[in-house]
């Protein structure tokens, strides 16, 4: 177990040898120091842990801390491995080509494995809230998991969100309104009033425009989402939070810049 130290911070990378998932699971976790009760913080998980680094979560996070801008909590960045595309994705089913397979499993590693770790290891009985964000494919999976799981979380953060997530090839008899399995979901789903959502996008995210309208498709399948939710009761102001960023792409640099806003939206002292 390696340790970092910062004045506001302790962060600490781990591992869970997991059955479900076929392989060991790196995690780096984030600790807020000095806190007196820490059953009053709040769990964030993060897909794609491996690129925190890149994405400067921790002196993104240390500085926040410091200033009083946000609340402390714990965040746990699960480091994905060789078969991303296999794990992250909607556990309902594959998408069409197959991928997301192992979603299913993912979920069950979630639940059975990491958070019963996470626990033990900071002697913690639960948390008082459990958020998931994720970057692309990471932003799918951690959208499925909350939305499937609403008794367990509170808010959810997408940052270049892969929603065109699908069933049916376009050259296969796509329709738009059945076909898209995440917005599928929230239509046949239920209202959960609790639930919180954040969603980011950038203009120069891709160039597809599968409807040609002018839209390119992580902006139309986003704004379609936010509708569908909007749709079963979700309040577009005071339940979500969309951050479209000029010029912003499908990158970690683009995403960087969002991560600070989505910190001080759901944990924010000076709101």
């Amino acid at each position: 177990m390696q340790k970092e130290q910062t004045s506001a911070l302790l962060t600490e990378e781990l591992v869970v040898d997991s059955i479900l998932l076929e392989r060991t699971v790196a995690l780096t976790c984030f600790l807020p120091k000095n806190v007196q009760h820490p059953e009053n913080m709040d769990l964030l998980l993060i897909n794609d842990g491996q690129n925190m680094e890149e994405l400067g979560l921790a002196p993104m996070l240390e500085s926040l801390l410091a200033a009083g801008e946000i609340e402390p909590m714990v965040c746990v960045a699960i480091h994905t491995g060789k078969e991303r595309k296999a794990e992250y994705g909607t556990a309902r089913c594959a998408d069409y080509m197959g991928r997301g397979a192992k979603a299913g499993a993912y979920t069950k590693f979630i639940f059975e494995e990491l958070l019963p770790l996470i626990k033990s290891t900071y002697a913690i009985n639960d948390f008082k809230e459990k958020s998931f964000a994720g970057f692309s494919l990471g932003g799918l999976s951690a959208l499925d998991i909350v939305w499937n799981h609403p008794n367990e979380f509170s808010k959810v953060g997408v940052f270049s969100g892969s929603l065109w997530w699908r069933t049916r090839g376009l050259e296969d008899g796509y329709n738009e309104a059945t076909d898209r399995i995440m917005h599928m979901q929230v239509k046949e789903g239920g209202f959960y009033p609790w639930l919180k959502f954040f969603f980011e996008t950038g203009t120069l995210d891709e160039t597809m425009d599968r409807n040609k309208n002018g839209i390119i498709d992580s902006i139309d399948d986003t704004l379609g989402l936010i509708d569908d939710l909007i749709s079963k009761g979700y309040d577009s102001k005071k339940d979500i939070h969309y951050l479209q960023l000029q010029e912003g792409r499908h990158d970690i640099a683009t995403w960087a810049k969002a991560m600070p806003e989505f910190l001080k939206w759901g944990w924010g002292l000076h709101q």
